[in-house]
């Protein structure tokens, strides 16, 4: 599992539809999963869960993203990828789930 956690500066709903074109068009196997989007007076939050295949691992690996402002305008975003292990008990082999993460970075 690897994780990103940062604040970040703009307007919430293109900072969301850069994420997820570029997630969706960064790799050809990508897809989004699921997404659900809720507000509550002048705070939003917004999740999305991204999937794709991983040549390097040779399997597929999730990237969740949520987006959330409050009520100060400020946005933070945390992203947590999983699924890269291929061991029953222990994780080994998690070059996918970086990738999938390094993706992300680059779009931010």
């Amino acid at each position: 599992m690897a994780k990103l956690e940062t604040t970040l500066q703009g307007n919430f709903d293109e900072i969301l539809t850069r994420i997820q074109k570029g997630i969706m068009g960064g790799s050809i196997s990508a897809t989004m999963e699921d997404a659900s989007d809720f507000s509550d007076g002048y705070s939003r939050c917004s999740v999305r869960v991204f999937e794709r295949y991983s040549w390097i691992g040779s399997n597929r690996v999730s990237l969740s993203v949520t987006l959330f402002q409050g009520e100060n305008g400020v946005i933070r975003l945390s992203a947590i990828t999983s699924g890269g292990s291929q061991a029953m008990f222990f994780k080994f082999n998690t070059f996918g789930e970086e990738a999938f993460l390094d993706k992300l970075r680059a779009l931010l």
